[in-house]
């Protein structure tokens, strides 16, 4: 435990009776005195507050123009780079020569830089990454003396209104900079629960009293990594290490609507992005295998690791995640099949304690998204 690095929000985490527990090399806390299901269920209800400072922030400073930067970013991944406006973000991903995925991020174009937030398990990775291969475009400049926030769920923004009153107008993927009793704010109004919300990055010095003053307001709760696991698991959401990672691509993880169409065979900035060939084939002929939605009968979850069978008996893939969704109050899972078992309605077995029990092929997501249009 030791060797765990410890929030600036530390304090705070164990003063609100949260549990501790190690992930991605940081002491994060998994839940507090609510529970994991009340904490999910409130935040689906009214807004949760989720301390996601582990995660990487980096801003990328142009050397040699916007222009230049935007197209030497875009050469790490299938996304528009190019194309997306000042005051607007994305979501991305890094690929690598087979296809696989690097990484998911996100990333904004805030005018004079791109401010990219990337997943703490493979921050150190990514920030050397963009090093190796931005050096002439831009200036690779991790951020160390920021804490960053995520307020969520359906009240977040009248909560986030009541004390920056600028983010009310903000729209789904908008980002902008608020000055604050808590210093300057970096906000963008995204969301990885499905819900409505917003990330804040705040200056290290101001980001217990702006937790604080979040958490007054009798609409927020603390909400651990416990339900926000279970949270995303229900929006169809992946995590990286677990869904996808570097033996999945893009398109066999179901997010091809993350490849827009010019960077697309016949795009005006097709390709010339790593694993372009094998992509861009998929996004053709599709792929052997996808990700699905599973829904187990009964009450029992289907974990992580769990194996999938086909309706005869042959392996046809593997649980990547799986829990309780108390939103739709039944077990819910996720996992890789071949395409020809994709379809929803398919029935499959899976092995749990080495018992054979049915699960079926479902669409995703498990519940349908709230965010802000």
């Amino acid at each position: 435990m030791s060797d765990l690095v410890r929030l600036d929000l530390h304090a705070l985490h164990v003063e609100l009776g949260a549990r501790m527990v190690p992930f991605a090399g940081y002491d994060m806390p998994v839940q507090y005195p609510m529970g994991v299901l009340k904490e999910h269920l409130h935040c689906r209800a009214a807004a949760g507050l989720f301390d996601v400072s582990h995660m990487g922030q980096v801003i990328l400073r142009p050397r040699q123009g916007a222009e230049a930067l935007a197209l030497a970013f875009e050469a790490l991944m299938p996304v528009d780079v190019a194309g997306l406006a000042p005051g607007r973000q994305r979501y991305g991903l890094f690929t690598n020569a087979a296809g696989g995925i690097l990484d998911d991020l996100m990333f904004a174009n805030r005018d004079q830089d791109l401010f990219v937030v990337v997943n703490a398990a493979c921050k150190a990775a990514d920030i050397a990454h963009m090093a190796a291969h931005l050096a002439p475009a831009a200036e690779v400049i991790p951020v160390t003396d920021r804490a960053l926030l995520a307020l969520q769920g359906p009240q977040a923004g009248a909560v986030l209104a009541r004390l920056v009153p600028g983010t009310a107008a903000m729209r789904f993927m908008d980002v902008g900079t608020f000055d604050s009793a808590w210093g300057s704010l970096w906000i963008s109004r995204s969301g990885y629960t499905g819900e409505d919300g917003f990330e804040i990055s705040v200056p290290r010095a101001g980001a217990e009293g702006l937790a604080r003053a979040l958490l007054a307001d009798p609409a927020v709760a603390p909400i651990g990594l416990g339900a926000r696991d279970s949270l995303r698991l229900e929006a169809g959401l992946c995590l990286y290490g677990h869904d996808i990672d570097t033996t999945t691509t893009p398109v066999q993880a179901g997010l091809a609507w993350a490849i827009q169409k010019v960077r697309r065979t016949g795009g005006a900035r097709a390709g010339g992005f790593p694993g372009a060939d094998i992509i861009l084939r998929e996004l053709h002929q599709g792929p052997a295998r996808l990700r699905v939605g599973l829904r187990p009968e009964g009450r029992a979850p289907m974990r992580e690791g769990t194996p999938l069978f086909a309706a005869d008996g042959t392996p046809a893939g593997t649980v990547t995640s799986g829990g309780f969704g108390p939103s739709v109050e039944a077990p819910i899972a996720m996992g890789y099949v071949p395409a020809a078992l994709s379809a929803p309605g398919t029935p499959l077995t899976g092995e749990v304690r080495g018992k054979r029990l049915p699960v079926t092929a479902a669409p995703l997501p498990f519940r349908p998204p709230t965010f802000k249009r």
